[in-house]
């Protein structure tokens, strides 16, 4: 046989090959959706979707895919209603993170399928701690990569859910994805949603989370939703301000503090102190902003540090 006539062949064969294991991914996927069912017992469901969330975790995107094509979002959506089993929404909301991955189309089923309004319900009392964090993670993570899904956040009173995670007698690690899901809110100048936190006391709260002997996770989310949140916008700049705010963040700039916490204070303190915000600047100055910031220009420290501490300098009227 001809080696053009061998190639060809080969080629025939590859393709066939690969056809049959999409069908056999696409058939294992369809088989996984399918024990999703309403009526099934808990422990399949939490095994289905927990095998789901795995494949979606693989990198071949095609999987992720097949979950849609499937049904599967609408079959995880309704795993998510409030009574159910923790392990089961534990699963379920794992699944749908891992589904949003890099997939517009996903992101929008899971905004369009009732997903954001399912997570919202979930960061109810009712839940476990561990499913509201899971819940929480995963609101920041749509209202990151696709706009419409911070609206509907708000839309459906994610906003007020979210801020009441923040309590002080509440789970440190929910605390941190509750602080990152509000801050992801205020991308964007999505002025309607800085409003809305501000509005449901969010800025206080997430003041009150940069406490001393606060989590170092804790800590860096909430200088960056602050950061976010008074971004050029004056209502929530005063806020921070009348709440201490100003005085908790320049003690975050302590060496003593890791630098990525260093970092997002600087990031909120410039934010807070910006468009002639003089109240804020006259706060930061008297607590001693200055020094601390000059700190950071260190040599060895990263650029993107030394740009935001740089900045909050120069808002200040200090040498960089």
């Amino acid at each position: 046989m001809p080696d053009r006539l061998r190639g060809a062949r080969r080629a025939a064969q590859a393709a066939g090959a690969s056809r049959m294991a999409r069908g056999a991914a696409r058939g294992r996927v369809a088989a996984l959706v399918g024990r999703l069912a309403p009526g099934g017992s808990a422990a399949a469901q939490e095994e289905a979707a927990h095998e789901l969330a795995r494949l979606c975790m693989e990198e071949d995107a095609r999987n992720r895919d097949y979950v849609r094509q499937c049904g599967g979002i609408a079959a995880l959506v309704g795993l998510l209603a409030p009574g159910g089993a923790a392990g089961v929404h534990h699963e379920a909301i794992l699944a749908l993170d891992c589904l949003c991955l890099d997939s517009s189309k996903n992101q929008e089923r899971v905004r369009e399928g009732g997903g954001v309004a399912a997570l919202v319900g979930l960061l109810a009392p009712g839940s476990s701690a561990d499913v509201q964090r899971m819940a929480a993670g995963t609101l920041a993570n749509l209202c990151l990569l696709d706009r419409p899904s911070s609206d509907s956040v708000r839309e459906c009173g994610g906003v007020a859910a979210l801020v009441g995670l923040l309590a002080p007698d509440g789970s440190a690690d929910v605390q941190e994805q509750a602080a990152r899901a509000l801050g992801h809110l205020g991308l964007e100048h999505n002025n309607m949603n800085k409003d809305s936190v501000g509005e449901a006391g969010g800025i206080a709260a997430l003041v009150a989370l940069l406490a001393p002997g606060g989590s170092a996770a804790g800590n860096e989310q909430a200088a960056g939703a602050l950061a976010n949140l008074g971004c050029h916008h004056a209502i929530n700049q005063d806020r921070a301000g009348e709440c201490g705010g100003i005085a908790a963040l320049v003690g975050l700039l302590a060496p003593s503090n890791p630098l990525p916490v260093r970092a997002a204070a600087a990031a909120a303190l410039n934010n807070l102190c910006a468009d002639f915000h003089a109240r804020n600047q006259e706060s930061a100055r008297e607590c001693g902003a200055e020094a601390a910031l000059v700190g950071l220009l260190a040599p060895g420290v990263p650029a993107n540090v030394v740009k935001f501490a740089s900045a909050a300098l120069n808002k200040l009227g200090g040498s960089t």
